[in-house]
């Protein structure tokens, strides 16, 4: 193992974090209840900026959990490891294929809304269902204070965790501590610029801009991804 691939890995974990930060859960929540509520394009921005600070630290501090444990499996069964975890994100990736097979979302759920799965998450929908979903969300209708809708968008967005992310981490295990904080910046700037750049461009009018693509390939790129990242540890290995 060396840079190159660590470099692969990386360059591998800023695509998985980037695409999901493309998901409208991630922007839309702060676009809508900016507009109920009348606030500055800055101010939204900044509130986006704060909960995907959450975002990001709670699936560090779970990809620290995956990481200390990957360290005392490597540790234990040496040059085996690999093939190991080269298994586990094969099956993942096989795991994600069937989604995409199934639908293709990877269901993020709004906090406050009222859900109705047979309308939002079928086939063909032509706009994210998350469009629908939010409209209904007590983030948008809360009549109290803006610390309230504050607090509601940084919990929704710090309980929901980069799930697809966590995976990238047990690749990194090959290269230590150096590996894991590599992953957790990739992690950080791929995660915060992608919500700010689709909640910036929102803002400033381009509602048309398409996502739903996004939504609806996302199972089937993550199951490329980490069956790539599989077959790469598996290869270098042998």
């Amino acid at each position: 193992m060396n840079s190159a691939v660590l470099t692969t890995v990386a360059a591998t974990g800023f695509t998985v974090a980037f695409f999901h930060a493309a998901i409208p859960t991630h922007w839309l929540p702060f676009v809508l209840v900016s507009r109920a509520r009348g606030w500055s394009r800055g101010k939204t921005l900044f509130v986006a900026a704060l909960a995907g600070l959450g975002h990001v630290a709670l699936t560090t501090l779970l990809g620290l959990a995956i990481a200390w444990f990957g360290f005392q499996l490597d540790e234990k069964l040496g040059r085996l490891f690999p093939w190991i975890a080269g298994g586990i994100l094969l099956a993942i990736g096989l795991y994600y294929f069937w989604r995409q097979w199934r639908g293709g979302v990877v269901h993020h759920h709004v906090l406050g809304a009222h859900h109705h799965p047979s309308e939002h998450c079928g086939h063909g929908h032509e706009r994210s269902h998350w469009d629908e979903e939010l409209k209904d969300s007590r983030l948008v209708e809360t009549k109290e204070g803006d610390w309230t809708a504050i607090s509601g968008l940084f919990v929704m967005l710090t309980l929901s965790p980069c799930e697809g992310f966590l995976p990238v981490y047990l690749s990194g295990v090959q290269f230590g501590w150096r590996g894991f904080v590599v992953l957790s910046l990739i992690l950080a700037v791929a995660t915060l610029g992608g919500m700010m750049l689709f909640t910036w461009l929102t803002l400033v009018g381009l509602e048309k801009f398409e996502v739903k693509n996004f939504e609806r390939y996302e199972a089937g790129l993550l199951g490329a991804l980490f069956t790539l990242l599989g077959v790469l540890l598996i290869v270098l290995e042998h």
